[in-house]
């Protein structure tokens, strides 16, 4: 099972390590093999080849039954055009596999409670899944770009999708809803946005095919409120891209950290990336800082969703549980109390408990 391994930039590199030893702990001992092969992606990229996904890169990320990601773009970045900052790479590779399903699961680890800004009784018992769509929307419509008009600068976006990029992502989130809790709440700003009116009229269409999923329309500035005052009311939340980069960050705190959030972007063919939501974070980049626990978590969910091995998915997912339980932690969840590791004492801590979890 082939694996493409990009690290890219920031604290990716960091993380994506302690992520790939926790997949040599699930293959040791007679375990399923994998062959990872590392490519360059976002500036690491771009300072080695002048482009933030080569062509050999996006090559072997096109044959992998799976691919691992860790972050891209730094501070530097910013300042070069759009089309070749690091972030730039990952948008296109996106595009290009047609990963248009990000699912971004929330789960509330009894072991973080106290590790959340909120208060434990609006937290205890969070599970849902925030279903981004991920091709289309705001960050791809054209026309876009920036000009001078009458001596003001001006700059303009196009927020646009076809019902047939709607009515995919939709499907999906029914599906996913169906082996859940069997409700689905599609996020919209339909009140004001022609984009907004048309995704709401496909997802009424597409419930048609699954009248045993409960189906309700929010706003999104009300989603923001909803989100943190009654999480347990969301089981499965399907939104667009650019509602879905927010909202999604805005749940990451229900865990207690956004170094606690996977997620996993699929294509129709079940091809899939696998990412850590918490970005480069450049500031604490080479410190020994960064928490490698989304990073591992999104190596679970690339067992589970491109590689079919759900009992390994759910070893790596214990594993992670029991370090939490022993009280370890990284600085972003440390609690009174607890012990506090590293980037990489993390990762050996997650690898040594997949070890003796396997016997």
């Amino acid at each position: 099972m082939k694996i493409a391994v990009l690290a890219g930039d920031g604290i990716g590199p960091e993380v994506t390590a302690q992520a790939v030893k926790a997949l040599r702990a699930i293959s040791a001992n007679n375990g399923p093999q994998f062959e990872m092969a590392e490519a360059p992606i976002g500036d690491a990229a771009f300072n080695q080849h002048g482009d933030p996904l080569p062509p050999s890169t996006a090559e072997m990320a096109a044959k992998a039954d799976a691919i691992l990601f860790g972050a891209a773009g730094t501070y530097e970045s910013d300042l070069r055009p759009a089309e070749q900052r690091g972030g730039h790479g990952l948008l296109r590779l996106r595009k290009q596999l047609d990963l248009y399903a990000n699912f971004r699961p929330v789960f509330a680890f009894p072991e973080l409670l106290g590790a959340s800004s909120l208060k434990r009784e609006a937290i205890e018992g969070v599970d849902l899944v925030v279903l981004r769509e991920l091709t289309s929307d705001i960050y791809f419509g054209t026309p876009r770009g920036r000009g001078v008009e009458n001596g003001q600068r001006h700059a303009w976006n196009t927020m646009r999708y076809t019902e047939a990029e709607v009515a995919r992502v939709m499907r999906a989130g029914f599906e996913a809803a169906r082996k859940r809790r069997r409700q689905l709440c599609s996020v919209d700003k339909a009140n004001v946005l022609e984009t907004s009116q048309l995704w709401r009229e496909v997802a009424i269409e597409v419930a048609r095919d699954y009248p045993d999923v409960e189906l309700r329309h929010e706003y999104v500035d009300a989603v923001s409120m909803h989100l943190i005052r009654r999480p347990r009311d969301f089981d499965v939340i399907v939104t667009g891209n650019i509602f879905g980069d927010i909202l999604s960050d805005a749940a990451a705190m229900l865990t207690g950290s956004i170094g606690m959030l996977p997620s996993a972007s699929l294509n129709g063919e079940g091809v899939g990336l696998f990412e850590p939501v918490h970005g480069s974070a450049p500031d604490i980049a080479g410190k020994d800082l960064a928490n490698p626990l989304a990073s591992i978590l999104s190596a679970a969910l690339l067992l589970r969703h491109s590689l079919k091995l759900e009992a390994e998915a759910a070893l790596m997912e214990k594993a992670v549980r029991q370090v939490l339980a022993e009280g370890y932690r990284t600085g972003d969840i440390m609690e009174e109390g607890a012990t506090r590791l590293g980037t990489e004492a993390m990762g050996d801590a997650v690898a040594q408990a997949i070890l003796k979890l396997k016997g």
